[in-house]
């Protein structure tokens, strides 16, 4: 169990998804990696079907990169 200062209400949530279950959910960032691992050993025998949304997950990695400066351009 995680202990923050934040309630689950506060904290940021990610849109988790699952195109076998063609479901949809929001979970606490803290929860996330937590989530999909029950979700896909109790319903798809620890396959990886769940998964963050991949449009989030691209998003997150270009404001990654950004930051890193891995997308500057050379001139």
């Amino acid at each position: 169990m995680t202990n923050t200062s934040e309630s689950d209400g506060d904290a940021p949530r990610v849109p988790v998804v699952c195109p076998d279950c063609e479901t949809t959910s929001r979970v606490p960032l803290s929860d996330v990696a937590d989530a999909i691992e029950r979700h896909n050993n109790q319903l798809h025998d620890g396959d990886d079907v769940a998964e963050v949304d991949p449009d989030v997950a691209d998003r997150i990695a270009d404001l990654v990169a950004t930051e890193l400066g891995l997308l500057e351009d050379a001139d």
